[in-house]
């Protein structure tokens, strides 16, 4: 076994949390489940990674098997990746039957045709999702198996998940090869992304739902019963505009669970512009402003603003319009004709 696979597949064994070593080494089905009882996975990782890595070169593993244990530990743990949303079109209305085969012989003579120093491994799982695997190399050097590309696809939907690696460069080569062996005739990105990829194919697959048209008032029980001296009208308004919050709040939001996207960033692109009478400005000067929702859970985190009393309610439509939009990255520009040409109001 070449010594580059068997540190790649060390390294692989050094990222899998302890506990799950041997179910995802099952998973891969490499090493019998006799070589497996061999194995002491109660000893430190490192010690792990060895024995594993003896028994793989006894079975003369190579680039390939090591590839499939990578795609496998990624389809596990997706969130370790950033993933970028991309519709494809096609010319027409029309339908073809997937044939996978086909795709995968479409997208490797693709690829190679323009680069040939490329590694490219296929995993097919039973939500009909389609994991790809690309190894990126140059005229010059062999693939690099640490700086990955991954796409999801799911056949008969025009939505690809890219989790590219740094060599961004290689992007417009991998979009050509995806049209071309999906049948598409273009490709273009969505402008969302997220760790998340489950909630990424939530929103795009309208799996998010927002389901107030079943939704009813009612009135909120009181915890605490309120001291005799209490005024009942200040009372009785507190708990209308609570139920006024909750009830907007469900119709913004819903029911469920929100999908899981840990950023929003909007770029405002407008120009500064003075009134001519006031002499500010020579020239009109471009105004930039860039705007960025952080959080573990930012559509949650939104949703909880307006009953913790931290907003009003409804939320801004530029936030709440997110899974609705598809998309977390906005730009923002002034609409033409709505001011004069010589003044834009701030």
């Amino acid at each position: 076994m070449d010594e580059t696979v068997a540190e790649y597949i060390r390294r692989t064994v050094l990222k899998i949390p302890r506990d799950e070593i041997k179910t995802m080494l099952q998973k891969w089905g490499f090493l019998s489940e006799t070589q497996l009882q061999t194995i002491n996975f109660h000893q430190i990782k490192e010690n792990i990674s060895q024995d594993v890595v003896q028994l793989c070169e006894e079975n003369s593993a190579d680039i390939k098997q090591a590839a499939v244990l990578d795609i496998i530990y990624n389809h596990i743990y997706p969130n370790k990746r950033v993933w970028s949303v991309y519709q494809m079109n096609k010319t027409g209305e029309e339908t073809e039957f997937f044939d996978l085969t086909d795709f995968k012989k479409k997208f490797k003579r693709r690829l190679r045709s323009a680069l040939k120093n490329v590694t490219i491994n296929f995993r097919e799982y039973e939500d009909n999702a389609i994991w790809i695997r690309i190894a990126w190399g140059t005229p010059y050097t062999k693939p690099n198996q640490y700086k990955t590309s991954y796409v999801v696809y799911h056949s008969q939907t025009p939505y690809v998940f890219v989790s590219v690696s740094v060599l961004k460069s290689n992007l417009p080569l991998l979009c050509q090869a995806l049209v071309v062996a999906s049948n598409y005739h273009d490709i273009r990105e969505m402008e969302l992304r997220s760790h998340s990829l489950n909630s990424l194919k939530d929103i795009v697959f309208k799996r998010y739902s927002q389901n107030f048209q079943t939704y009813y008032p009612r009135p909120l029980q009181e915890r605490n019963v309120a001291p005799e001296s209490a005024d009942l009208r200040i009372i009785q308004e507190n708990k209308n505009e609570k139920e006024r919050i909750e009830r907007v709040n469900r119709e913004v939001f819903g029911d469920g669970p929100q999908p899981k996207l840990e950023f929003a960033q909007y770029k405002l692109e407008t120009m500064f512009k003075s009134d001519p009478e006031m002499d500010v400005l020579d020239k009109k000067e471009p105004f930039r402003c860039l705007v960025k929702f952080s959080s573990p859970h930012l559509l949650e985190s939104l949703k909880s603003l307006a009953p913790a009393g931290m907003a009003d309610a409804p939320l801004s439509p530029l936030l709440t319009c997110i899974p609705q939009k598809a998309r977390n990255y906005f730009k923002i520009r002034e609409k033409k004709g709505v001011f004069p040409g010589s003044f834009v109001s701030p």
